[in-house]
């Protein structure tokens, strides 16, 4: 008798604890949220973006680069091999063209994620950094872009055991950058069950050069979107599941210290910064359960969110673009430009919109 009572209370206890593991999190997920629609005026879909296009980085000429076909554990994808698309902005007719890639690089594994562009002052070559995810492991790709035949030269693999969830990326030399690692584990069981069960703060910052690989930054729960201010000074971390947006600022010896962290009250992937205001630009996941779940009756919404003057003691946080799933499924980024938005989305299509 005192057995069948011991059992019972251990699996009430269980039962217990996994419900509330739950509950919490569908909280984390915000999946009681219901969206209004905001849109913005003619927005039109881009062309050849069939299969996501989860991060979008815009250089300052209105030269954009595009990531696309990303394959994320847990949400929907194509077989498509993953590619890199650039966008003209000055270009009227708004037409991706998607960039040549070196026959010696392994297409058929090629899993983008997120990306990040940077301009070598001395001789205004632009190197593209590139999160890929072979075989849903985790390495960075470095190339330099060819503008005269529109391709991207592969100059090395970069793979590091402090880089083993890398999420999104942001360059800050021809070989150096951060990193964010979104998740703890690198096997997909622990990934995709055991740490949304647990809910722990276990994501990281790294930062990575030649000579020096460091993690600079500790405390998130899903490390995501990252990005670097105008003046190179601080740098911005976006915490998806704790819904806000860390400031942190950077030390000389490339370490991070954390400033503040702004509420923005959905669950934001990639950060993009305006380079004249530095106004932040985040792609947004209004209700991660609905993105989960992938109910095509109760499909999940986009959201755009704008930080301005993230820097002062009142931070202005407002909502840009906002759709239930009827335009837009997933949105993970957004990017500005000429007063026009690029709208990137994990797994479906691009909008460009004009901005009111």
């Amino acid at each position: 008798m005192g057995k069948v009572v011991f059992i019972s209370l251990v699996v009430a206890a269980l039962a217990a604890l996994l419900g509330e593991r739950i509950v919490n999190f569908r909280k984390m997920t915000l999946a009681s949220r219901e969206l209004l629609q905001n849109h913005l005026p003619n927005c039109v879909a881009l062309k050849n973006m069939d299969y996501g296009s989860e991060d979008i980085t815009i250089l300052g000429n209105g030269l954009a680069f595009i990531s696309t076909g990303l394959k994320y554990p847990g949400l929907p994808s194509s077989d498509v091999p993953g590619k890199i698309f650039s966008l003209d902005m000055e270009d009227p007719r708004m037409k991706p063209v998607e960039l040549r890639m070196p026959r010696n690089f392994d297409l058929e594994s090629f899993n983008p994620h997120g990306i990040s562009v940077f301009t070598d002052p001395k001789d205004d070559a632009i190197y593209l950094f590139v999160v890929n995810h072979p075989q849903h492991k985790s390495q960075v790709e470095l190339f330099q872009y060819v503008e005269d035949d529109h391709s991207l030269l592969h100059l090395k693999t970069i793979k590091h055991d402090l880089l083993h969830s890398v999420n999104d990326i942001v360059a800050v030399g021809v070989d150096s950058f951060y990193a964010t690692n979104d998740h703890y584990f690198t096997h997909e069981l622990l990934k995709g069950l055991l740490e949304p069960f647990l809910s722990q703060p276990w994501g990281n910052v790294v930062f990575y050069s030649p000579k020096e690989v460091k993690v600079v930054s500790e405390g998130y729960y899903f490390a995501n979107g990252i990005n670097i201010s105008p003046d190179k000074r601080h740098i911005y971390v976006v915490d998806l599941f704790d819904h806000n947006v860390h400031l942190l600022e950077r030390k000389e010896d490339n370490g991070l210290v954390t400033v503040k962290a702004v509420a923005v009250g959905s669950l934001c992937d990639n950060v993009e910064v305006e380079p004249k205001t530095g106004d932040l630009w985040l792609g947004c996941h209004p209700n991660a359960w609905k993105l989960l779940m992938s109910d095509a009756k109760d499909p999940p919404g986009s959201e755009v969110i704008k930080i301005q003057n993230i820097h002062s003691d009142q931070p202005v946080v407002s909502q840009v673009y906002a759709d239930d799933g009827q335009v837009l499924l997933g949105s993970s980024v957004a990017a500005t430009y000429g007063g026009k938005l690029l709208i990137g989305t994990v797994f479906h299509k691009a909008l460009c919109c004009d901005l009111k």
